[in-house]
């Protein structure tokens, strides 16, 4: 979330689809600018120094002006002991000097040290279980890294924070871990009198003024992790809406810039209604009991609870920004590893938005210009490795954390069917497990079980964990009056996958102009569906409507049955006990079994059709078999 856009990724996003020229630079500017700053791989793990305590509260008294590049402030944290601890360790940087910490109003020892580190001296053995607070004052200059900006925007200063995900460290004393949820926070910010401040939560209270200053009060009520904490000030212009339906109306608070007011009021009048429409499908805004609104800054777009800040007034933006008060700050990813459960689901929210508004024909278009990013490079998984996990440009990374967790989520979308699937991601958001919590990919892929009514293992295997994605090759056949043979073929774009298990869309056409679409349920290599359609086809088309991550597809009409018989391949018995017979029309070159996880197991091969099953345990196999012309892959039930 938070780099300079590139703008050789931009030439190479483009499309022949104008539609899909237009989303895939929009979706590039968001993820760019939501992901700050690649200006160096960052080394960031979350502080093992800081697992013994858990923040329930924070009082975050910070004084900023805009024109003046410093930061200054005092930070109350409470929190409670999770083991016997004698220090207290918080994540800050060393540009940020502390200059006293005390407890129950009496001063401690602290050290800043190399590790950008404050750790901090008890007057004694804090217990487990117990709680206490302590009261830290700093100031400095924000190291230059993309989360902190001091800038202008008309010739006005403007002050904002944009943390994720390892800035928050940068402005304030915190606990830089997403796992633990602060529970609730007090933002007072004092800026000069003639500016407006933007926080998280509701204003409790007027401003009050000072001197020269103002102060105003935000109060949060909700658990949010230390990344999502932010703070604006310029000199805003403010309009107000409403969200949401009665009983659960909410006001909606848009931070502009005064040369920017007029188009603002333009732009952002479909906000209640994309709130209203992410409402049916998700349940109330999660925050409707404060407020919600947008803050225009000057660089980038993120997610604050409460208050998204936008740097533009292009559609998508408001859009994914406001899935993410969802998909991201209602459930936050426990850890970087899992960050498409953010990114990919706020992606995903936006496709169904395209969809509702635009129209089908502009969901294919962003659809396909998705899948060509997607399958632009043969490798890459939704899912981060913990190396992957350190580095700020691979966690926010176009192609993978946005677009392909958001065709995965189409295509479990398209395997389970639309009800369930939509009932599934509205049991996920509202698990009051989950809620105001964090959560890792298990938690998702149960609840899409649990209506689906079966494992989706090996479907999160493939297209979470493991890399690459499919190239099908379709041949269709009329056979007799209204049945269609289809055989089903496919490759796979990186090794790490062994078959991409899937429901796959055909549509048939006829010389009268004649449209029938199905669906086949693929599980193996060299599959042969019959399908009853109820005229003889003229031309087949794969996945017309653009809901598989594939590339290089054909489909072909036959005119007999040459390529099928070359094809053919049949196992018997299946389940077997004991001898499996192959029976093919071109000779057998090499058999391979494996596991359903992925382990290569010997084949006892009696002659060039028969294997021995007899010594292997109860369960299912996939039997590989290559012969010149094709290569096959049959599940066997080993009983």
């Amino acid at each position: 979330m938070k780099a300079k856009l590139n703008y050789i990724l931009l030439i190479i996003l483009s499309s022949s689809l104008m539609f899909s020229q237009e989303k895939k630079y929009d979706i590039d500017m968001i993820s760019k600018k939501e992901m700050k700053s690649v200006l160096n791989t960052k080394t960031v793990l979350f502080n093992p120094n800081t697992v013994n305590y858990d923040v329930t509260y924070h009082k975050i008294e910070l004084k900023v002006n805009p024109s003046v590049q410093n930061v200054s402030g005092k930070v109350t944290t409470h929190y409670t002991a999770l083991s016997d601890m004698n220090t207290l360790t918080f994540d800050l940087v060393n540009q940020m000097v502390v200059s006293s910490v005390k407890q129950n109003n009496v001063n401690l020892s602290f050290i800043q040290n190399t590790n950008n580190e404050l750790v901090i001296t008890l007057p004694g053995t804090q217990l487990a279980g117990t709680s206490a607070s302590v009261e830290i004052v700093y100031a400095g200059v924000p190291p230059d890294t993309g989360h902190v900006f001091f800038t202008t925007h008309n010739n006005s200063p403007i002050f904002f924070t944009l943390s994720e995900s390892f800035g928050d460290r940068e402005w304030w004393p915190c606990k830089q871990d997403m796992r633990d949820k602060i529970d609730s926070i007090d933002l007072y910010i004092t800026a000069p009198s003639q500016y407006l401040a933007v926080g998280n939560g509701v204003e409790t209270t007027s401003p009050v003024i000072s001197g020269p200053d103002k102060t105003t009060h935000f109060h949060h009520n909700y658990p949010i992790p230390a990344y999502l904490v932010s703070v604006a000030v310029t000199n805003y212009s403010t309009f107000n809406q409403t969200g949401g339906t009665a009983p659960n109306t909410y006001p909606i608070i848009n931070y502009v810039f005064p040369e920017h007011l007029s188009l603002a009021q333009n732009k952002l009048s479909a906000v209640p209604s994309f709130l209203n429409f992410y409402e049916s499908l998700l349940g109330v805004y999660p925050y409707h009991n404060e407020k919600y609104g947008n803050a225009e800054v000057t660089y980038s777009g993120m997610e604050h609870p409460t208050v998204s800040f936008i740097s533009n007034y292009d559609r998508y933006m408001m859009e994914h920004e406001m899935a993410h008060q969802w998909f991201g700050d209602k459930i936050t990813c426990a850890t970087w590893n899992d960050i498409w459960l953010n990114e990919g689901f706020a992606t995903f929210m936006d496709e169904l938005l395209i969809e509702h508004y635009d129209g089908n024909a502009a969901g294919i278009s962003n659809r396909s210009g998705m899948i060509n990013h997607i399958t632009s490079q043969p490798n890459g998984a939704v899912y981060l490795t913990d190396a992957e996990a350190l580095n700020e440009d691979r966690i926010f990374n176009v192609r993978l954390t946005y677009n392909k967790g958001a065709m995965v989520l189409n295509m479990l979308r398209l395997k389970l069917g639309e009800t369930a699937f939509l009932q599934g991601l509205k049991n996920y958001i509202n698990d009051p497990n989950l809620i105001y919590k964090t959560a890792e990919t298990p938690d998702f892929k149960a609840h899409m079980e649990a209506v689906y009514g079966s494992s989706l293992t090996d479907f999160f295997n493939d297209w979470i964990y493991n890399q690459g994605y499919p190239i099908y090759t379709i041949k269709a056949q009329n056979i007799g009056s209204g049945q269609v043979r289809v055989l089903v073929s496919q490759t796979q774009s990186h090794p790490s996958v062994n078959y991409f298990e899937m429901r796959l869309p055909l549509q048939f056409t006829g010389t009268g102009g004649q449209v029938y679409n199905t669906y086949v349920n693929n599980t193996v290599n060299n599959e042969s569906f019959v399908i009853n359609v109820p005229f003889n086809i003229t031309g087949v088309k794969f996945d017309p409507e653009k809901h598989i991550i594939s590339r290089n597809n054909s489909a072909t009409l036959g005119i007999n049955d040459v390529d099928f018989e070359k094809d053919k391949i049949e196992i018997h018995p299946n389940p077997v006990v004991n001898i499996l017979t192959v029976d093919s029309a071109t000779p057998i070159n090499k058999a391979i079994i494996t596991d359903m996880a992925g382990q290569k197991i010997p084949a006892f091969i009696i002659n060039k059709n028969q294997i021995d099953f007899s010594k292997f345990s109860p369960g299912v196999y996939l039997l590989q078999l290559n012969t010149q012309n094709s290569t096959k892959t049959i599940k066997v039930i080993k009983k």
